[in-house]
């Protein structure tokens, strides 16, 4: 039930209409838009390795001459994640994942058209750039729309459009093995461009954010009733939100009160996390080839990456909504030996697929899951901001991957030394998971979960304990 003041005009708290709400066509259609948006990040982040060895080859350069490709479209994301995530938090979650996937599709295809390294690092980053402000958006007004009860796993069904993205790659480098590299920029292009327009003609903005805004009545009122198309909400109806935005955005905001722990603590996972993700997302096609792999057989092998990829994520967000945050922890100390496994000598074919499959459960599992992470870490006025800042500093860590991974190549180290260099990263982030895990135990679990209530006096408490919770 809704919460309503007696003896006066029908107050509805926001968060009631939101938490309360059936997954139905409106939560789901945000849920379709939001992973279309995602799939040309997936495919962009992974169609440059894809495409690394025939340009290698046909440019007649070093393989690790290509590494500052690799690493430009994640610097392109480390100004774009925090840039778009104000702007998110200012102009609106909506317009910025349209102009966002609109930078990412056009610049995209201006990368087919390249003739030089420099020229194709010059438009890698702007492609970032957009890339990189999307999450940031696309986190907040999931988080913003879906019931507490569920919030991280539609989040993380949301982003499994990054890993449908990231799998399309091999499925081009199967289906036409001989093709011109430009054929990975121009597939990567139309996609983001698609889901521009589709989410240009049907993506809502955010309600939690219109409300923090203090729009207008009757566009709260017509958002509230195409989400809760089973109430009866009358003109007069006053939509109470305990978060009014009346002050722009500042750093120090990220580190008031509980959050000046929470804060650097998600940084340090998205960085260890971010810097191993994109270590093997660079480079592991290229290592598979030189291990004997065909060009097909190498390309199947990568993409059990992201099947891993999705298992991990589902499996983690379903804890975050049930159980808590201790599983994040345990599947980052799982992944330090489970990446050491990737340099074994001698493995055949198909368990080489098995140990990619376990490596994408626990690292890119791992990642989507920090998306939710950070997206319920932060109240709805900084919620863009926060997440844009989460993933502009992992970002630091993405950019070193590729780079540190290009370096190690060029040392010709074994396979086993080479692997072994990401454990590091992953225990200091296992180490960061622990310690973090009481600190957020309020946001995370099935105990945190709304109780319906029909009185008045429930609904001021409720009202009270949004605002200290900052949700």
């Amino acid at each position: 039930m809704i919460s309503v003041v007696a003896g006066g005009p029908s107050r509805i708290a926001v968060s009631d209409l939101v938490d309360r709400q059936r997954i139905g066509s409106f939560l789901i259609g945000i849920v379709v838009l939001g992973f279309l948006a995602q799939i040309g990040d997936g495919y962009d982040l992974a169609a440059a390795a894809y495409a690394a060895p025939s340009i290698v080859k046909a440019w007649h350069i070093k393989r690790e001459l290509f590494a500052p490709v690799l690493s430009a479209g994640l610097v392109g994301m480390l100004f774009g994640a925090p840039l778009f995530g104000y702007l998110g938090d200012r102009a609106g979650r909506r317009i910025c994942i349209i102009v966002c996937t609109a930078i990412a599709g056009i610049f995209t295809l201006l990368a087919g058209t390249a003739t030089s390294l420099t020229e194709l690092v010059a438009l890698r980053f702007l492609t970032g750039v957009g890339l990189g402000g999307l999450p940031a958006n696309t986190i907040a007004l999931m988080a913003e729309y879906a019931p507490h009860r569920s919030r991280a796993t539609l989040i993380t069904i949301m982003f499994m459009g990054i890993t449908f993205g990231g799998m399309v790659p091999a499925a081009v480098a199967i289906i036409a093995p001989n093709a011109h590299w430009s054929l990975f920029f121009v597939v990567g292009g139309a996609m983001p461009l698609v889901a521009s327009l589709l989410n240009l003609m049907f993506m809502p903005e955010s309600l939690k954010f219109l409300a923090a805004k203090d729009s207008s009545r009757p566009k709260l009122l017509a958002l509230a009733r195409r989400m809760r198309p089973e109430l009866t909400i009358a003109d007069g109806t006053e939509l109470l939100f305990p978060h009014k935005q009346d002050q722009r955005f500042r750093l120090w905001m990220l580190f008031e009160g509980r959050l000046r722990w929470t804060t650097p603590l998600i940084w340090v996972l998205f960085v260890t996390n971010l810097m191993v993700n994109f270590f093997l997302n660079s480079w592991m096609p290229t290592v598979l080839r030189e291990a004997g792999l065909s060009p097909s057989d190498a390309a199947l092998t990568a993409s059990m990456y992201y099947v891993g990829g999705v298992i991990g994520g589902l499996t983690i967000a379903r804890a975050l909504d049930k159980t808590g945050f201790g599983l994040i922890a345990l599947f980052l100390l799982l992944a330090c030996p489970a990446v050491l496994c990737l340099g074994i000598p001698g493995l055949s074919s198909t368990m080489l697929k098995i140990v990619v499959l376990i490596v994408g459960v626990t690292v890119l599992g791992n990642q989507l899951s920090f998306n939710s992470v950070a997206g319920l870490n932060y109240p709805t006025a900084i919620r863009a901001n926060g997440t844009g800042w989460a993933l502009g500093i992992g970002r630091l860590g993405a950019i070193a991957g590729p780079m540190i991974g290009g370096q190690l190549l060029a040392l010709h180290l074994p396979p086993m030394q080479l692997f072994a260099a990401p454990v590091i990263p992953l225990a200091i982030g296992a180490i960061a998971a622990f310690i973090l895990r009481p600190l957020v135990r309020d946001r995370f679990g099935r105990h945190d979960n709304p109780q319906a209530d029909n009185s008045a006096v429930t609904l001021a408490n409720k009202v009270a304990q949004d605002r200290h919770l900052g949700r």
